[in-house]
């Protein structure tokens, strides 16, 4: 079956999240896509996270976050620090229609990598960095990690606890959330890029991602309630400070999350409540009213909800169409029926660990589905299949290389 990109070849010099995360997707609609990692040790995030076990139970190599995007790749291994070894990247780079890097800013320029020499070779290669704060400003020669971005773009003094509650406080949000943002946007840039390119100017150009950006843009409609009202937004766990009733309610066995988005919605939930008197009460029966009295509203409605179970309110209020899910843990995620339905956990056969799991894309295409032809590579393991087929090295210049330390 065809694949979007089964006619683009991408040369990933990227290491840990946001570079791999936009790599893989690349990947996953059907590129060729080269990882160059460092002989010996590899991506730094081959030494973080769980390690998966094989059939036997024992540990392997592959850990979990090495394992979470990058399938799909080939790896090969080059010393970059080598001048043979920049070669081989220059001479790869030839080849390719992209390259995605996320070394801090200027250091690729000291091995002849950067976009500037690059293009001289090859106009046409679309050259995507991704870096903490961008190519150029007062910041940009800082390195830089998730939670630096999550706490200078504001996002943590939005979640949390308010300070009067126990726990109050600024948290992060789970996850590398800045770093899968900017490679979301690294791949919007590129296959833009590659758009133009192959149908208006036939050359290549460099996209400057930052994270400190991607993630300020991912605020969108709360950074823009603080733009046009000038109050700044304040933590409020896991209400909202413009729609009401929009948050999580303890249940007698958990918690469920209600989103009602509008007053008709509203008027069900009470209905379903035994409060129906609350739909036609003035201080609340629209949005705007609720959100401004929600300390009146939400402890009445708090009382009711603690009654029940989860499962209790959730199939009345699905069958009223008040939108609601549980609070699951991930043990609850991967059993949940729609997310079997959808098939987003994947299993993939592995060289070294056997079988594992993999979240699928969640890109659903009608005429070129997404493919995963390769599992997470192990280190090298394509090394000299990609500089034979590439560039015609044979198996004694291959060994010489490697005699020498380059690959």
């Amino acid at each position: 079956m065809a694949e979007c990109l089964s006619h683009i070849r991408v040369l990933d010099l990227s290491r840990v999240f946001s570079g791999p995360w936009a790599a893989q997707m690349l990947a996953d609609l059907g590129a060729d896509v080269i990882k160059v990692e460092r002989p010996g040790r590899g991506d730094d995030v081959r030494q973080q996270g769980y390690r998966a076990k094989n059939a036997e139970g024992l540990e392997t190599p592959e850990t979990s976050s090495f394992l979470a995007m990058n399938r799909g790749k080939r790896s090969i291994s080059i010393n970059m620090a080598a001048p043979e070894g920049q070669e081989l990247i220059r001479k790869l780079a030839r080849h390719c229609d992209v390259l995605i890097e996320n070394f801090k800013a200027g250091d690729l320029a000291r091995y002849g990598l950067d976009y500037e020499s690059l293009k001289e070779i090859n106009p046409r290669l679309v050259y995507c960095s991704i870096t903490g704060f961008g190519q150029s400003g007062p910041y940009s020669h800082r390195p830089g990690y998730d939670p630096i971005f999550q706490s200078m773009t504001g996002l943590m003094s939005l979640t949390g606890n308010p300070p009067d509650e126990p726990g109050g406080g600024p948290q992060k949000v789970g996850y590398a959330v800045s770093d899968i943002n900017a490679g979301l946007y690294a791949v919007i840039g590129i296959l833009s890029a590659l758009n133009h390119r192959d149908a208006v100017s036939g050359r290549g150009q460099h996209i400057d991602i930052a994270l400190f950006d991607a993630q300020l843009a991912s605020l969108s409609h709360m950074a823009m309630n603080y733009l046009i009202s000038g109050e700044v937004p304040q933590r409020m766990g896991t209400a909202s400070a413009i729609t009401c009733p929009y948050q999580a309610f303890e249940c007698s066995d958990g918690h469920l999350m209600i989103a009602v988005g509008n007053d008709s919605q509203f008027r069900q939930l009470c209905e379903i409540l035994g409060m129906p008197e609350l739909g036609g009460d003035p201080r609340f029966e629209l949005n705007r009213l609720r959100a401004r009295n929600q300390k009146v509203l939400v402890p009445m409605l708090a009382d009711v909800f603690r009654g029940r179970s989860v499962k209790y309110w959730q199939e009345r209020l699905d069958a009223a169409n008040v939108p609601c899910g549980p609070i699951n843990d991930l043990s609850q995620v991967f059993e949940d029926p729609q997310i079997r339905h959808r098939e987003m956990l994947i299993r993939m056969d592995h060289s070294t660990v056997g079988t594992i799991p993999q979240i699928a894309n969640p890109l659903k295409l009608s005429e070129t589905p997404v493919s995963y032809r390769r599992p997470p590579p192990t280190l090298s393991q394509h090394t000299d299949e990609v500089l034979s087929d590439m560039l015609g090295l044979d198996a004694a210049a291959l060994a010489e290389l490697k005699e020498r330390r380059v690959i």
